[in-house]
């Protein structure tokens, strides 16, 4: 009984949490990218990303 127990909060504490999360309004909105004004720095050998 107790593993039932322990297993039925651990579910009812994720649904709750998924529940909060979904409830938010900020997950819908994204804002416009942000505009990097620096030069994107070189890599060792001279390639981006190297």
């Amino acid at each position: 009984m107790i593993d039932n127990f322990a297993l039925a909060i651990s579910h009812a504490v994720m649904l709750l949490g998924a529940i909060l999360l979904m409830r938010r309004t900020d997950l819908d909105r994204e804002g416009p990218p942000a505009d990097d004004a620096r030069p994107r720095a070189r890599g060792r050998w001279g390639r981006p990303g190297a």
